[in-house]
């Protein structure tokens, strides 16, 4: 559904409004900013939808990690391995 021409200019000034306060905010805070918005996806996981490929990848994922969870890492690891910080 198309929001009707003023709306739609309205919604675009609070969007870069928004977008101009969220660049303003420090690197830490707009990673935190990232991982909030990131959580409250997650606290949802019927509302996000998948393509078939995207559920195929997922599927194999699992039957390796399955097959062998030996092989994968925890999250910690990779995450510090990722941003070189404990």
């Amino acid at each position: 559904m198309a929001l009707p021409p003023g709306l739609c200019y309205l919604a675009n000034v609070v969007k870069t409004s928004l977008l101009t306060d969220i660049l303003q905010l420090s690197v830490a805070e707009r990673i935190q900013l990232a991982e909030d918005i990131w959580d409250s996806v997650a606290n949802v996981p019927e509302a996000v939808t998948l393509t078939e490929a995207q559920r195929r990848e997922l599927d194999r994922r699992l039957a390796d990690y399955e097959r062998d969870p030996s092989e994968g890492l925890p999250w910690e690891v990779v995450r510090e391995r990722m941003t070189g910080s404990a």
